[in-house]
């Protein structure tokens, strides 16, 4: 009777460990463990973070992160850090939220446009991945890159292409930069090639035009009609005389830099700059602004016409009036001018 005692409190005490065990094992594993409201929450891991680091940003979603630690501990996740954006969902188990910010990094989609130099880009493009500014400016700056992929510092703004992409947020900034370039390589397909030489212009060149109309109207409609006025001008060997290109050359000079010029004068066109389209003939050396998709595709597809000439309207602002003959944009140029003196815009 007494063997049987000890036997019953012996198998007692082990159903006792084993249901503490078990206990254990459901709590760590399987029992929910989130403490926020929301259906879901996201993580940040950065590409050089460690567990105590991850460790501090899961801290006010769980409900018990020393079970989290334990379970971290045991499927090796402690030493195991995957960088990038993760999701967590109310009620996920330990064990689910692991295997999610172990392998389940999620992609972003970024969007950039209007970023008229590689600074402004750069700091557009860290706010929404892991890489910062600086780094991504020494990246989209590399002379090596110009070279291998035959840009220039006036021309490689032209690579990016304003749009929205889906990436990782954990992208550095030289795979941003790949990436970049495989979307600018993959844009330029046989069709656009075939029209740009038949233009006769090669792709820095239209991205150059094209951030030159794009300057010039936001209006996707008269795009085209504005780039066949450009190529007219370019076929018959004519100044392009592209009010952007003499900002963009003033821009450069400590004079004008941080104002912003609303009203081409007299004095701009003296500017000696390559910039500066009404004193050198042809296509600038570089690209005066990003240009939209609307407005490369405009230049490939340039409305054809006999207009030479063009000014704001000022009747219909945002629109332009054209003009074949010299005396005809004068009076449309008088009347543009006319109506910025009567708002007071004298530069």
């Amino acid at each position: 009777m007494y063997f049987k005692k000890i036997l019953f409190a012996v198998v007692m005490i082990g159903l006792i460990i084993v249901g503490y065990f078990a206990y254990y094992i459901y709590n760590a594993m399987l029992a929910p463990n989130t403490a926020f409201n929301n259906e879901v929450a996201y993580i940040y891991i950065s590409s050089n973070a460690n567990y105590q680091e991850v460790r501090e940003d899961l801290l006010p979603l769980l409900k018990d992160i020393s079970t989290f630690d334990a379970l971290a501990e045991r499927k090796k996740y402690t030493t195991n850090i995957k960088a990038g954006k993760y999701r967590i969902t109310k009620n996920m188990t330990n064990n689910d939220i692991i295997n999610s910010i172990r392998s389940n990094n999620i992609p972003i989609r970024i969007s950039f446009n209007n970023q008229n130099t590689l600074e402004q880009l750069a700091g557009r493009v860290s706010k929404q991945i892991e890489a910062d500014s600086t780094s991504l400016v020494n990246a989209m700056k590399d002379a090596a890159f110009y070279s291998e992929n035959n840009f220039s510092k006036a021309t490689v703004l032209g690579m990016y292409l304003p749009n929205s992409y889906e990436l990782f947020w954990n992208t550095s900034a030289e795979s941003f930069r790949t990436r970049m370039f495989k979307e600018y390589k993959r844009f330029w397909n046989e069709s656009r090639l075939a029209k740009a030489k038949k233009i006769g212009l090669n792709q820095d060149e239209v991205m150059t035009l094209a951030s030159i109309v794009y300057e010039e109207s936001k209006q996707e409609s008269e795009q085209p009609r504005i780039a066949g006025v450009y190529i007219n001008r370019i076929k018959n060997k004519w100044p392009l005389q592209a009010d952007p290109t003499l900002k963009f050359a003033a821009y450069q000079l400590p004079k004008y830099q941080n104002t912003t010029i609303r009203r081409v004068l007299d004095v701009h066109k003296t500017i000696d700059s390559p910039y500066n389209t009404y004193m050198y003939s042809g296509l600038p050396p570089g690209l005066v602004a990003m240009p939209d998709i609307s407005a490369i595709d405009a230049v490939l597809n340039y409305e054809k016409h006999k207009y030479f000439y063009f000014a704001a309207d000022a009747q219909k602002l945002g629109f332009h009036k054209f003009a074949r003959t010299l005396s005809q944009h004068n009076q449309n140029a008088r009347e543009y001018h006319r109506y910025l003196s009567s708002q007071g815009i004298n530069r």
